[in-house]
């Protein structure tokens, strides 16, 4: 770890996190549940469930437990395996309860809520709730969220009390790096504005979209009554945006002959409109005329192009 900033002001993090692929191996499996199931039982028993979760949300003890425990400190796959061994030693008799994982088990995440609902006999607005918080926190990271990482680890920490914890994790494939995500339901008074109780990883980017920074909070009324106005006045905004092709301040800078060297310029990333937008989602939106960002961000459709 290369440093680290956890304060409730300032949620950022640095590790190094590069893409590994393959499988830890079952040897190093093995001893890594049993060394995480005593370390569990320990917390629960000391300090509570709720404070097990508390610790999972500080992306540095989430980090050092991954160092504790015997894995790589620098890699992206301490999220997925460090998660992995907790969910195959946690058992709901301890108070916490684990769903989604890696890939295709993410998709799981809403089933397994609902099992867990059943076993600590939440009633179903608090399962519908959990629920929510999955795909709510999922959608943040990959859509109001841009900045080149994709999601593909969701895991969502439940506790008996109906406290939760969500750490998931992106991959940008260009520069093979990953970037980690925590969020702790204590903390997040709302989806879109500021939720996360750390986002760690070793690359910061200048270029990105934040509709949850509190800066964006024109942003989103923008956003917001844009869709409330209707689809067609929007469309003919896109429509002359992308005739219109985006001009450098090179064109009005002479090119210089002699022995005076040409200015040099600095090639920037520059945010471009989406070739495609899900025009029927925001004609929904404008039927269902959201209250607030939250409302718009949740409507089905409503992706990264939209947004």
């Amino acid at each position: 770890m290369t440093g680290c900033n956890l304060s409730r002001v300032e949620k950022t993090g640095e590790a190094e996190l590069p893409l590994h692929y393959g499988k830890a191996s079952e040897w190093l499996l093995s001893r890594m549940r049993r060394l995480a199931e005593n370390i569990v039982v320990l917390i629960i028993d000391e300090y509570g469930g709720d404070e097990l979760l508390r610790k999972l949300s500080n992306p540095g003890w989430f980090q050092a437990l991954g160092c504790v425990l015997g894995y790589d400190w620098h890699s992206s796959g301490v999220t997925t395996i460090v998660t992995g061994v907790l969910k195959s030693v946690v058992r709901p008799e301890y108070g916490i309860a684990i769903a989604g994982g890696k890939g295709k088990q993410s998709l799981r995440t809403p089933y397994e809520i609902k099992d867990i609902g059943r076993t600590f006999d939440f009633s179903d607005e608090q399962v519908n709730g959990l629920v929510y918080a999955s795909r709510m926190s999922a959608k943040v990271d990959s859509t109001a969220i841009q900045a080149g990482y994709d999601l593909y680890h969701h895991a969502f920490f439940v506790s008996a009390a109906g406290k939760w914890v969500v750490v998931q994790q992106g991959m940008d494939t260009a520069n093979r790096t990953a970037r980690r995500y925590h969020w702790f339901s204590e903390h997040v008074r709302s989806f879109v504005n500021q939720p996360h109780d750390g986002i760690i990883g070793d690359i910061i980017k200048e270029n990105v979209l934040d509709m949850t920074a509190r800066e964006r909070e024109n942003s989103q009324k923008v956003s917001l009554d844009l869709v409330k106005d209707g689809i067609g006045e929007l469309k003919n905004s896109v429509s002359l945006l992308k005739s219109q092709s985006q001009k450098t301040l090179r064109e009005w800078i002479p090119d210089l002959s002699g022995t005076e060297p040409r200015p040099r310029f600095r090639n920037a990333e520059l945010m471009v409109m989406p070739r495609t937008i899900n025009w029927d989602a925001l004609k929904s939106a404008y039927e269902v005329q959201p209250g607030n960002y939250e409302e718009l961000l949740a409507l089905r459709g409503v992706g990264r192009a939209t947004v």
